[in-house]
């Protein structure tokens, strides 16, 4: 996975974000032609959002979604716009399929699991954070400044 930074004119940022999506009552209907064209309507939606897809995976009650965003997101909105827009195409363009499944317009559960995704462990940044403003971390600094000089 790419671990790159991003700019805009105020802001360096890299943020990523698992993000989880289950089918309405886990109904196992998700599949390989249906996946496929989830990711495209994932990745097309979150370029919209000014966001990517990164990796994308799903069974067939689920989906798996790796997405760089942008830090001036709700992420909630986010989310629910994804999942309304996914749905609404899936149903749409699998409709025989998805029928014997869901009388009603219905496609993902209303809950989701979302996560934050980083390079450094919970625990390197604990000890990044708690060595701020320490006597170590400006003799730390200093030298580092003088290496660079």
């Amino acid at each position: 996975m790419e671990n790159t930074n991003q700019s805009s004119s105020h802001a360096v940022f890299n943020i990523k974000l698992h993000i989880v999506f289950v089918t309405k009552y886990r109904r196992k209907i998700l599949t390989p032609d249906l996946l496929a064209y989830l990711k495209e309507a994932f990745a097309d939606c979150l370029t919209a959002w000014r966001c990517s897809l990164v990796e994308f995976g799903g069974e067939p009650d689920h989906v798996h979604l790796l997405v760089d965003i942008h830090p001036a997101l709700n992420i909630s909105v986010l989310i629910n716009n994804l999942k309304t827009a996914s749905a609404r195409r899936a149903r749409s363009r699998f409709e025989a399929h998805l029928a014997p499944f869901y009388s009603k317009p219905l496609f993902w559960h209303r809950a989701y699991f979302v996560g934050s995704v980083g390079g450094a462990t919970l625990e390197t940044v604990r000890a990044y954070v708690d060595a701020q403003g320490t006597e170590e971390h400006a003799r730390k600094a200093a030298a580092k400044t003088k290496t660079s000089a």
